[in-house]
């Protein structure tokens, strides 16, 4: 870690277990091992994913955006762990997605760099968001792909299906298509089998959401456990022993909780979330920023 200096004060930063080069060079080899799954938590609720087939890049927030735009507000977005690597120097990157319009999930200063050194990049974003984020991104609508309720896509040697999230409530816009969303990716293994992961986006919990999710054999869920409070003005995620209930409810193989040590008002401790999944016997994995999970 080292020391910067926040509002007159000393913090320090959370230094990621692998960031810039170092990074870069675990990704470079983890391309030749076909035999497992791999994957990067950014920070946040961003993930880099290797499998045999390429990269999948979910919700990326690879900037100080928000923190350069808060910065003289009533709600400061001070950072709170450093940054893993420029979203620049990540050329190899087949899918990107983004699950809501909340800068943090959908960041033009991450996805602009991407797209310009990516120029066959696939985008995908919730249907109802697909005008936003084209002139977020200032591209056309037709180059997103949208993704809804029980949508199920094919794309670029994977399988993405969609289902709503609730952040705090679920929303749809005039067409029906919710606005808050989450992924289920299935990845073709090398040996035949295919591994499948949850990324919820933003949510909580609703009526339906476990039936749902238990119906694909979740080997991998990756969800958020900053939880919620009124004082600190933003939408709310589920708290850390929700988080352990929900991938026990759906029986996820093994969870990852996402969402915290980013921002320093809006975060939680992973410690309830790892005595919740011990007390219900469900594997769970915490991941320092940077570090590389292999499975």
């Amino acid at each position: 870690m080292f020391t910067v200096d926040v509002d007159g004060g000393d913090e320090l930063m959370i230094k990621p277990a692998l960031q810039h080069d170092a990074f870069l060079a675990d990704v470079a080899a983890a391309k030749s091992d076909t035999a497992h799954l791999h994957l990067w938590w950014l920070g946040q609720s961003g993930y880099l994913v290797r499998w045999p087939g390429g990269f999948l890049l979910i919700d990326p927030y690879l900037s100080d955006s928000l923190t350069q735009k808060y910065a003289d507000t009533d709600k400061p977005h001070v950072r709170m762990t450093e940054l893993v690597v420029d979203p620049a120097r990540l050329d190899y990157i087949d899918v990107v997605t983004s699950s809501h319009n909340h800068t943090d999930h959908l960041d033009a200063a991450t996805l602009l760099p991407l797209m310009r050194v990516n120029p066959k990049l696939h985008i995908v974003v919730p249907e109802a968001n697909r005008n936003f984020v084209a002139a977020r991104l200032e591209t056309e609508p037709a180059s997103l792909i949208g993704m809804g309720d029980g949508v199920k896509r094919h794309v670029a040697g994977l399988t993405i299906h969609g289902l709503p999230a609730a952040h705090d409530q679920l929303e749809q816009d005039e067409r029906g298509h919710h606005r808050f969303m989450g992924y289920i990716f299935e990845l073709p293994m090398a040996d035949g089998r295919t591994f499948t992961i949850y990324h919820s986006g933003d949510t909580l919990f609703y009526e339906g959401m476990i039936d749902r999710l238990r119906r694909f054999e979740i080997d991998l869920a990756l969800l958020p456990i900053n939880g919620r409070g009124p004082e600190r003005k933003v939408a709310g995620n589920l708290w850390g022993q929700e988080a352990a209930n929900l991938a026990h409810a759906i029986a996820a193989k093994i969870v990852v909780p996402c969402h915290y040590d980013m921002f320093t008002f809006n975060t939680a401790a992973p410690d309830e979330f790892v005595t919740s999944c011990q007390k219900l016997n469900r594997d769970h994995r915490i991941l320092r920023c940077g570090e590389r999970l292999s499975l």
